[in-house]
């Protein structure tokens, strides 16, 4: 009963407290200063802020980790569209529709790595090849990319991809390939049936060099290369290049307590602290209300956001979209 009158009294504070970021009055405040992007409730009030901070997995020595630049794409005039979605431009790759759960741990920097890179897979095999490369196998396995749940480096994700290669695996308890996520999502409804999103972040699982048992394959056999890995110059053209032609890409930028609460428009920052480093799949671009846009998806769930995607402003390399943007090319046997 204490504990339950304690939960009580700080949930209703934190309601109540306007600079509490999952506070209704926090996202009134938003509301009343966003003029591109609308703000709702994702996260149940009682969310401890640990968790949501150990969400933020782009360690600060990321870029000391960043890859080499990729050749510049040579660019014309009239060579892009100006709205661009890689779900409708390459429709039999289902990989890309998808959106993960990171769960209780810092490794949004895996899952940005393995999504763009399983895209990839599919989009240059013309949609005849289908491999859902395995978070669990990069976040447990991968020591030269920073800490596991505790925060790691794109750019060393992906050159682990080019030198060490990596195996299938799905979401938490699907079943799917050589090595599925261990991490259970947690619950951002106060009444859904996943556990609460509570305390810090989870701790990194222990690297395990083979498949489930039901999985009909060695781990070593299962494993799949890039054949290059680079970053792309933070020019907003070149970077709708490189997605143009070989698919999506890993970008990292830094999170305001005000994103926890995006619904729905083109996101631009206006009130709240910085969080920490986050990294994401920017998809595609456009123009909304004369906005123009990054399409991205998240790794927080398909009840984060716009069903698990969100779009940030294009053009200003806003809270550092632009700036820190990886990618590679596969390899296939």
């Amino acid at each position: 009963m204490w504990r339950l009158m304690v939960f009580c009294l700080l949930a209703t504070a934190w309601a109540d407290d306007p600079e509490h970021p999952l506070s209704q009055s926090f996202i009134d405040i938003v509301n009343e200063k966003a003029t591109t992007w609308r703000a709702g409730s994702n996260f149940p009030e009682h969310t401890s802020l640990a968790y949501i901070r150990g969400l933020m997995g782009v360690h600060p020595d990321a870029e000391n980790f960043r890859l080499p630049p990729k050749l510049l794409h040579e660019e014309y005039d009239d060579d892009l569209p100006e709205n661009f979605d890689s779900r409708e431009q390459w429709p039999n790759c289902p990989t890309i529709n998808e959106i993960r759960d990171q769960g209780s741990c810092g490794s949004c920097w895996a899952f940005g790595a393995v999504e763009a890179m399983s895209d990839r897979y599919c989009i240059h095999s013309d949609g005849k090849k289908h491999f859902r490369f395995s978070a669990e196998d990069l976040v447990s396995c991968c020591h030269t990319c920073g800490f596991g749940c505790n925060g790691g480096f794109p750019g060393a994700a992906w050159s682990y991809w080019v030198h060490k290669g990596l195996v299938s695996g799905g979401p938490f308890g699907s079943n799917q390939g050589c090595q599925p996520y261990v991490i259970a999502p947690c619950e951002h409804h106060v009444n859904g049936t996943r556990p609460s999103c509570e305390g810090e972040g989870g701790k990194t699982p222990k690297c395990v060099k083979k498949c489930q048992e039901s999985y009909n394959g060695s781990y070593n056999d299962d494993k799949r290369y890039g054949k290059s890995s680079y970053s792309v110059s933070r020019q907003e053209k070149q970077i709708r290049l490189e997605i143009f032609k070989n698919g999506p890409v890993e970008g990292a930028f830094t999170v305001y307590e005000d994103l926890l609460n995006y619904k729905e428009g083109v996101y631009q920052h206006v009130h709240g602290k910085q969080l920490g480093g986050h990294a994401i799949r920017i998809l595609g671009w456009g123009t909304e209300n004369g906005t123009p846009y990054w399409l991205i998806a998240n790794s927080w769930n398909t009840d984060w956001g716009d069903n698990g995607f969100f779009k940030i402003l294009r053009g200003h390399d806003h809270c550092g979209i632009e700036g820190s943007i990886s990618a590679g090319l596969p390899k296939y046997s």
